[in-house]
Order: structure tokens, then C-alpha cells, then sequence
């Protein structure tokens, strides 16, 4: 990882000195399958209706600073008022801004690793301790006494569902015990639930669990990570928080144009996802497979667009799927409880195919 200039740790806040830049390690290839992106086309119909929005949208105005209309069609989509929205840039600006808020020194974040590292990486930005619940190392299960009993002293707690990278899922009752245990807000990360089982998402349970945050983003199901549009649904006067400390105009008026034409336009993705699923459970078949596990491969279910897989060698597989195959993956290797594990992205079909026969050529495999 990049590190600070010797000059720049002179010049920063004191607990920023040894902070380290986010590094996706992105390398342009054939076929990447790294950042569980949608690599599919957008559907038809959503792609005419963005394409209008945004030719339709002025650009010498600043934007709606609150996004009312996205947020509008946000509400009547799952069913709340439009006060208990708010929209940002990205999913990453709003878990941020949660740290921002409600943490801060002498309080304290419990997580769930291995798991999003930018959950970690922001409670440092804003001096927020946070405390380690330890997945299960065979199954990466939580283990949710030591999470309950790490919840009642917190102020803040983040669970991811599916958890990125290993794909498990929270279950509902679980959430509504740690809201029960936490005296803070507890966030449910479903960056990845549009993937998941009908009926896993937390959000039902924000009607009598009022210290519940959800958080959703339009960069994965949605196929729109480039336009940067992330959301949480929350109690309003959690809302007015998030509205309160956020950056003024933080979501643009093109990301605010397309958007709202693909919310409103959401049936047109249920293809897509099914298909990504379908192809999620082709790729953990395929590697399941006697010819893999001889070789020494092991995979874990997955609820979201990606797959983890445990392999001899793997960040030398990695390597090699690069440079020789122009296939880019995501090395997990160097991450505290996932030695020799790489996250595959799930693909269109000829991608997953690509990725099957090349990882199978490099294990001893094919």
C-alpha cells in the first residue's frame, strides 16, 4: 500500500500521519471481474430512459440539494416516508458521513471482519475506535454472542449482508437482537441485496427498530457504478442528521437524472439479477467440482454478485490470470483470516467461462 510523504506526515492531523490511500489495485484487462461491478448491458428500456433524463437535465443549475425527486421514488419503492431517506454519493459518502456523526474519539464501532475495509479505514478518519468480532474462520459465520455482548458498550455497529467478500448473510432476527443490545444506531451494509433471497433485507424491521440504518447503493444490481448514487433508509430524525453534516450539492444533477429514471425503471433489471444469480450458482458449481477441489480450491456460498475461493498460490494466480490471461480478480490474500483467498466477480456467461478455464489451467485442474 501507497504511504504518506515524509512531509505530508509532518503536515496532516497528527491521526492521520499513518494513514494509507485506498488502493482497489486496478489494472485495465480484457475482463475484469475485481470490483463486483454489473459487467452486463443495461436493459434496454432503463438505458432509453436515462439517456432522456440526462439529455433533458440543465447543467448551469446547481442540483437539488436534498435529490426530492429520487428520493421521492426511493420512498414509494420500499414503502416509507420520503423523510426516512437520504441520498448521497455513493454508498462510500454516506458510511462515512455515519462515522462523521455518530462516532468520534472515545466512541466506539464494532465490526465484523473479514469484511469491507472501508469500514475500518473511515472510523479512522473520524478517530473512532473500533472493536473486532472475529468471523468463524471455516465458515465465515458471526459469531453473534460475541457480537451481542461487543454491541451493548458500542456506539455504533456496522453488519454487512451479503457480507463483502464472503457472501454470508445476516438474518433478521439477529439485527433486531443486536438493536435491542447496541444504546447506539446500528447500520445494515445490502450494498449486494438485490442478490439475495426475496425477504433477507433488514429494512422491514425499521418500523420497530428505530436505531436502524439500511444502506443501498445503485452501483451493483443497477448496473450504474459510475455515476455514484448511494442511499440509506433511517428513522427521520437519523435523516436530518446525515442531511445536516453532508457536503453541499454531494450528488450531481446527471447522477440525480439517471438515477431516478432507473428506480423508476427497476422491473427492467429483474432479468439481469436473476441471471447474475443463476451464473453465481454456475460458478460456485463449476468450482465445487472434483477436478477443483483436487487441486486444492475451496469456494463458500454466496448471497451476492461475487464468489470467494480459496486456492495454493494465489496471489500468484491472480498474477498470472493478469498477465497472461488479462483477467483481473481481487486478491484477498494479504487480509487477516482470507490467507490464499481471491473474490471473483460473477460475470456474464463468456466471462465466467473465461475465468473457469484459466483458473483451471493455472491449479493443475483442467
Amino acid at each position: 500500500m501507497a504511504e504518506l510523504s515524509a512531509r505530508m506526515r509532518a503536515l496532516v492531523q497528527p491521526h492521520l500521519a499513518g494513514i494509507e490511500p485506498y488502493d482497489p489495485n486496478f489494472t485495465p484487462t480484457r475482463i475484469n471481474l475485481s470490483a463486483n461491478e454489473n459487467t452486463y448491458p443495461m436493459p434496454a428500456p432503463a438505458r432509453a430512459a436515462i439517456n432522456e433524463a440526462l439529455a433533458a437535465t440543465p447543467l448551469n443549475r446547481y442540483p437539488d440539494p436534498m435529490s426530492g425527486a429520487l428520493r421521492n421514488e426511493l420512498a414509494r419503492w420500499h414503502g416509507v416516508d420520503r423523510a426516512c431517506v437520504c441520498v448521497g454519493n455513493g454508498g462510500d459518502e454516506l458510511l462515512y458521513n455515519f462515522l462523521l456523526a455518530f462516532g468520534g474519539p472515545g466512541r466506539t464501532l464494532v465490526t465484523c471482519p473479514p469484511d469491507f475495509s472501508e469500514y475500518a479505514f473511515f472510523a479512522s478518519l473520524a478517530q473512532t475506535e473500533v472493536a473486532r468480532v472475529w468471523r468463524d474462520p471455516a465458515t465465515f459465520e458471526i459469531d453473534a454472542p460475541a457480537l451481542l455482548e461487543a454491541a451493548r458498550t458500542a456506539q455504533l455497529v456496522i453488519l454487512t449482508s451479503p457480507n463483502n467478500p464472503t457472501g454470508n448473510l445476516v438474518s433478521a432476527e439477529l439485527v433486531e437482537r443486536v438493536c435491542a443490545a447496541c444504546p447506539g444506531l446500528v447500520m445494515v451494509d445490502e450494498a449486494y441485496g438485490e442478490f439475495a433471497p426475496a425477504g433477507t433485507s433488514a429494512a422491514p424491521l425499521l418500523e420497530r427498530c428505530p436505531n436502524l440504518v439500511v444502506l443501498h447503493t445503485l452501483s451493483k444490481a443497477f448496473g450504474e457504478a459510475g455515476i455514484r448514487c448511494g442511499y440509506v433508509l433511517a428513522a427521520p430524525d437519523v435523516v436530518e442528521v446525515f442531511a445536516a453534516i453532508r457536503q453541499i450539492y454531494s450528488v450531481n444533477v446527471l447522477t440525480q437524472a439517471a438515477a431516478t429514471a432507473a428506480v423508476r425503471n427497476r422491473a427492467s433489471f429483474g432479468r439481469v439479477v436473476e441471471q447474475i444469480c443463476s451464473e453465481r450458482e454456475r460458478l460456485l458449481a463449476a468450482l465445487r467440482a472434483p477436478r477443483f477441489a483436487a487441486a486444492g480450491l475451496e469456494v463458500w456460498p454466496s448471497a451476492g454478485n461475487f464468489v470467494l475461493a480459496r486456492m495454493p498460490r494465489a496471489s500468484q494466480v491472480r498474477a498470472r490470470l493478469r498477465d497472461e490471461y488479462s483477467i483481473l480478480v481481487r486478491d484477498f490474500s494479504y487480509v487477516p483470516g482470507l490467507d490464499g483467498c481471491l473474490r471473483i466477480t460473477v460475470g456474464t456467461p463468456d466471462e465466467n467461462n473465461a475465468v473457469l478455464a484459466a483458473l483451471a489451467e493455472l491449479t493443475g485442474a483442467a
